[in-house]
């Protein structure tokens, strides 16, 4: 299924009912008296985090939603019934604004958290509301106030771990199959990976993270050449970044200045992704003789000038694949205790 993340939805919350305007009667009771109820408030809109959903891609069929009004008033003082309220789940990750004035409304980051995101009408009065000493027999009634309407822009943001950062073809998404259960295509040319992929890596009982299959990005792709930023803002919030070279293009390339290629990206889109602990994964060795192994891992270390932590793999045959996942769990562990 493609991965949605972005959807536009209106929503309309309920108008409160109307105040009722009645007066008493009964046998032997000749002037009773006003009676007439207060509406009910009309129902809210919510949405709500909901951990079972992954995309916005049911917002693609329903796209207009609509709260309950409340019921008008009653005579014999009885108050109409309240709206329902209507709740919307969303996936962990949604972020909201107004699309028309560009507001942030909120952002659901756990399982279960609610916003209001539009607001049901208020009630009107009944005629009983306005008797007096003076006003006995009173006509007067309010009518309930409309809900509010406004047009959501929802954007859902990748809540992963870790994210696999590379050039086209770096073997990103072999790594993932290799690491978790989850099965991107896989092929021997560039942007096969059109949207985002997660994995969760399970180490043992309670050992787990989640991984991010990034799509390719290219030189220019915070302008937006290539898939351009559409997603390079899912690795806005990973704790970890892989960064995943070819140890040996077949075109050629020099993998260092891949890597430099990259860096560039990621500044040029957001100077804080720089920030995030970032380890560099040399992958394809699998092409080399063993000896000449970690000779090329050095070289390319040294002409990149890299001085964080450095991992040489072979996703297709899964060599130091399982070094590479111990290692992110005590990272990530590390990080989770310093909180």
């Amino acid at each position: 299924m493609k991965f949605v993340d972005e959807a536009s939805i209106t929503v309309e919350a309920g108008g409160g009912g109307h105040g009722c305007v009645s007066f008493r009667r009964e046998r032997f009771i000749p002037f009773g008296g006003p009676d007439g109820g207060d509406g009910g408030d009309g129902g809210s809109v919510y949405l709500e985090a909901d951990e079972g959903l992954s995309t916005l891609v049911d917002f693609r069929h329903k796209r207009r939603f609509r709260a309950q009004r409340g019921q008008d008033g009653m005579g014999r003082e009885r108050t109409g019934r309240k709206g329902e309220d209507l709740v919307i789940p969303v996936p962990v990750g949604t972020i909201v604004r107004d699309a028309a004035t560009g507001e942030d409304i909120g952002e659901l980051t756990y399982h279960g958290q609610r916003i209001l995101v539009a607001r049901g009408g208020r009630h009107g009065v009944g005629n009983t509301r306005f008797k007096s000493s003076t006003n006995r027999a009173p006509r007067q009634f309010t009518k309930g106030e409309p809900g509010e309407a406004r047009e959501l822009a929802l954007e859902l943001r990748l809540l992963a771990d870790v994210g696999l950062v590379g050039l086209p073809n770096a073997g990103k998404s072999t790594l993932v199959r290799a690491v978790s259960r989850a099965r991107p295509q896989v092929a021997d040319y560039p942007f096969t990976t059109l949207h985002p992929h997660l994995g969760v890596v399970q180490l043992a009982p309670h050992e787990s993270f989640i991984v991010a299959d990034i799509p390719g990005i290219i030189a220019g792709a915070a302008s937006g050449a290539g898939l351009g930023t559409r997603f390079l803002r899912h690795i806005a919030r990973t704790r970890l970044l892989l960064h995943v070279v070819d140890a040996c293009p077949v075109d050629g390339h020099d993998p260092a200045e891949d890597i430099a290629v990259i860096e560039g990206e990621l500044g040029a889109h957001d100077p804080r992704l720089l920030e995030t602990p970032r380890w560099l994964v040399v992958n394809k060795l699998d092409v080399l003789p063993p000896r000449a192994r970690e000779a090329r891992v050095r070289e390319i270390v040294g002409a990149a000038a890299w001085t964080g932590p450095v991992f040489g793999v072979s996703a297709a045959t899964g060599m130091g694949t399982e070094a590479l996942k111990r290692a992110v769990w005590a990272h990530l562990r590390e990080i989770q205790q310093a909180v």
